[in-house]
């Protein structure tokens, strides 16, 4: 008696932030290091710090502090599609439903940042 085992289906596997930000020469191995010694909070600081330096520090009309929320799920959003290996795995991940976490993925629109470049 031959048992077949059923072939998961595995939707988020080779997915990585860093892979894609490697692939663009936008990080580098050394780059990686000096930031994984940075707190979460320093780096989005530090983020913000050097996008409003071309703008003369003035980021009038954007409405930071309430955009803040849309930015951090957005950041957790590709975190779980990069190191799980399903999007069922990655919903429970963030304890979002199945449903829920297939809206927020078209809402933020985080699977067309893992799509191939042509």
């Amino acid at each position: 008696m031959i048992v077949m085992k059923a072939k998961r289906n595995i939707t988020t596997s080779n997915k990585s932030v860093i892979k894609k930000l490697k692939d663009q020469n936008l990080v580098t191995d050394s780059a990686l290091t000096n930031i994984n010694k940075l707190s979460i909070e320093d780096l989005i600081a530090v983020k913000f710090e050097l996008s409003a330096g071309h703008i003369n520090n003035r980021l009038y009309g954007f409405d930071l502090w309430r955009k803040s929320n849309c930015i951090m799920k957005e950041a957790l959003l590709k975190f779980a599609v990069s190191t799980t290996k399903s999007k069922k795995d990655a919903s429970r991940f963030l304890g979002l439903t199945y449903l829920e976490f297939k809206r927020v993925l078209k809402k933020y629109k985080v699977e067309n940042y893992f799509a191939e470049d042509i």
